[in-house]
């Protein structure tokens, strides 16, 4: 494990936007790669009907069962959620190794480091005009952890195929899982011997906040991050080497991660190709705001999938029927936003599969134990496997 001491701090940045925050903005001092409580006196989140009218036309499954790895198309899964067998480690196959290092923000070019709310000592702004809210953000240094899971089929010195998952370390996000089920996907030769880079957030939540910035704005900066200052030292710390090849790369995240996640494919179809998320962000959470993508992830069911030729991406998505639902402006449902996804992904003749959880909530965990083995499946289809 490696770790540089910070030194110093970036430039304030002070930026007005009404807000439509998902969760409770982070305190001064929050730790990284926590997700604050809901905010207090919110409204609770309806359970929708997946049969709503405007929903996409789904498949309804039996309880407990889950889609097939080979299909595209809309399931709806539920209301209990067993944990599938691959969740479970087992003696009986090859375990992989991890390797864990730290990122400081003095040392990142991309992310420096911000948080929001006004400095320690300053006042806090006055109220927007309008009555929207004012995002104010400092500059605040972070220590980023980064996880390496190495299959034991990994060949030394071999361009091996690997998953970037984003909120790694995160307490709601369980990194051991995903390693888990990996063991026993790769032995039953259902996935590549791939190797998994669980990346920590910069901290706090929603707009202002480092995670935000790095998760919600839509560009393909937070791909060139990866690209340029996490996989160097992917492969230094754990000795692998990692493949070039985008058919051989993958994404994953939930709620802003899985936003992000689809954002590093589409902005970077040279870099990424395959897409799995969990109750994924396709809403308006963009801070600082674009006149490009007026409303945040929301344009890529919006806009920018219909009006784009249709791109080398393969991509799981799943999302609760209690997701979250911010009624503010039209632009936070994060259950139509899905649902939205699939139809624009469907008209287009993408290859996707759309998961619609009953009895589930915003990224919830037992619909990953569930789901998680089948999804990875899904998405490395059509990718070499030795020995298969």
């Amino acid at each position: 494990m490696s770790r540089l001491v910070c030194s110093t701090l970036w430039i304030a940045v002070i930026y007005c936007s009404y807000s439509a925050a998902a969760q409770t903005p982070p305190p001064n001092t929050p730790p990284a790669n926590t997700r604050p409580p809901a905010r207090a006196g919110r409204p609770p989140v309806p359970t929708r009907d997946p049969h709503t009218e405007g929903y996409v036309a789904a498949k309804e499954l039996s309880d407990g069962a889950i889609p097939p790895a080979s299909q595209d198309g809309n399931f709806i899964i539920g209301p209990t959620h067993p944990a599938a067998p691959e969740m479970t480690a087992s003696d009986s196959v090859p375990h992989g190794t991890t390797f864990t290092f730290t990122m400081e923000s003095t040392d990142s070019k991309f992310y420096p480091g911000i948080m929001r709310g006004p400095a320690p000592g300053e006042a806090a702004p006055p109220p927007a005009p309008g009555g929207g809210r004012t995002i104010t953000t400092h500059a605040a240094p972070y220590t980023r952890k980064v996880t390496v899971y190495v299959p034991r089929q990994y060949v030394p010195g071999t361009a091996a195929p690997f998953l970037v998952g984003a909120d790694g370390g995160a307490a709601w996000n369980s990194d051991t899982d995903l390693f888990t089920t990996l063991d026993n996907l790769i032995a039953a030769h259902k996935v590549p011997a791939m190797i998994a880079i669980a990346i920590g957030n910069g901290g706090g939540d929603s707009k202002g906040s480092e995670r935000g910035l790095e998760y919600d704005t839509m560009s393909g900066r937070y791909a060139e991050f990866v690209e340029q200052e996490v996989l160097p030292r992917v492969e230094k710390e754990a000795k692998v080497k990692l493949t070039k090849d985008p058919d051989g790369r993958a994404t994953m995240g939930g709620s802003s991660g899985g936003s992000a996640a689809l954002a590093m494919a589409w902005y970077h179809t040279d870099l990424y190709h395959r897409v799995l998320t969990y109750s994924g962000t396709y809403v308006n959470q963009q801070w600082p705001e674009n006149s490009e993508t007026l409303h945040g992830a929301w344009e890529f069911h919006a806009s920018l999938i219909p009006n784009s030729p249709v791109k080398p991406i393969r991509l799981w998505m799943e999302v609760g029927d209690r997701d979250l639902l911010i009624s503010q402006d039209g632009y936070h449902d994060w259950v139509v936003a899905n649902e939205n996804m699939a139809k624009v992904l469907a008209a287009k003749g993408y290859h996707y599969q759309f998961v619609f959880a009953k009895n589930a909530d915003h990224v919830d965990a037992s619909v990953r134990r569930q789901t998680l083995p089948e999804a990875l499946e899904y998405v490395w289809a059509g990718y070499p496997i030795a020995g298969k």
